[in-house]
């Protein structure tokens, strides 16, 4: 057994598919099945199925795939911390982005600090994902990602993740300008509690925005009735603009309001409020440049109150 085929193996497992595997290798499909089978010898079990339209792990191979990751990572951290004395720095850190995320990204010009990050460190590959907070605080915990921009469902971090908050802002519905079936056109704000018969329009499920609406309409005992779905938040706007529901979204600037054709209220009874932060595996480990761009997102990246 060698560090390239547990390379192999886990790159195939992420893949679900050796020729796509064999690709983001740069390498023969056939080289790495070989490697990959000479692995299943020497181990003596099967880790992949192959019998389906695509190859998924078996009972040995879900077993098997956290501690050939962390061997993989314990090897890169050896030849990173010898190259520390030459100057050098290398590896790959994987970045999760939740969808209202990357909206607020441009609050903190996080495309400006990787690429000051790039320029400073050349050999430090970068790979960006988007998908939804719980897969994305899942992907952290299995060490499949290093960092995340997530949203929050919770006013405290989820188990085994620290975060450092970058957006906290309260939540409001929004409506169509012309619309007062919500509430009269002098009203400022709404309970809850009254968004109870109305259409609402939110983020997917999964998201952070969404897990905070979800859980309190439930603590206020109903059940949101959601009209329409979408994973951007000025798309949400736009559809309520239209008159298609009440968007519960985070709060825009009056003048924004009006040029989406919106007025909004503040949601009161309780307040809502919508988080996006920072996250990473609280006590797993951390390659040297995983660890390197953790702190200067960290010291960059502005939370609120001290911008």
């Amino acid at each position: 057994m060698d560090i390239r085929q547990l390379r192999y193996f886990v790159t195939v497992a992420e893949e679900a598919n050796f020729t796509r595997a064999a690709a983001r290798l740069r390498l023969a499909q056939p080289g790495v099945s070989a490697q990959v089978r000479q692995l299943e010898r020497e181990l003596g079990h099967s880790l992949l199925d192959r019998s389906g339209g695509s190859v998924t792990l078996t009972e040995v191979g879900e077993a098997v795939l956290p501690y050939a990751r962390a061997a993989i990572t314990a090897v890169e951290a050896v030849r990173q911390t010898a190259d520390e004395f030459t100057g050098l720095l290398r590896g790959h850190v994987t970045l999760g982005l939740v969808s209202g995320a990357a909206e607020a990204a441009h609050r903190f010009d996080l495309a400006g600090v990787l690429a000051s990050f790039h320029r400073d460190h050349p050999r430090v590959e970068i790979t960006l994902s988007e998908d939804n907070s719980e897969r994305m605080l899942a992907a952290l915990r299995r060490g499949d990602l290093d960092l995340a921009l997530i949203g929050l469902a919770d006013e405290e971090p989820p188990p085994g993740i620290a975060v450092r908050v970058l957006v906290d802002e309260p939540l409001v519905a929004a409506v169509a300008s012309d619309d007062t079936t919500l509430a009269p056109a002098e009203r400022t704000s709404i309970a809850l509690a009254e968004l109870r018969e109305h259409p609402l329009i939110s983020l997917p499920r999964g998201t952070g925005i969404r897990g905070v609406l979800d859980r309190a309409c439930v603590r206020a005992g109903f059940q949101p009735r959601i009209a329409f779905e979408a994973a951007a938040p000025r798309f949400l706007a736009q559809l309520a603009a239209r008159g298609l529901g009440v968007a519960v979204v985070p709060a825009l600037p009056p003048d924004a309001a009006s040029a989406f054709g919106l007025r909004t209220l503040a949601i009161t009874e309780p307040g809502l409020r919508g988080r996006v932060a920072l996250a990473w595996r609280a006590d797993g480990p951390m390659s040297p440049a995983a660890t390197l761009l953790l702190d200067l997102l960290r010291t960059t990246l502005t939370p609120p109150g001290n911008g």
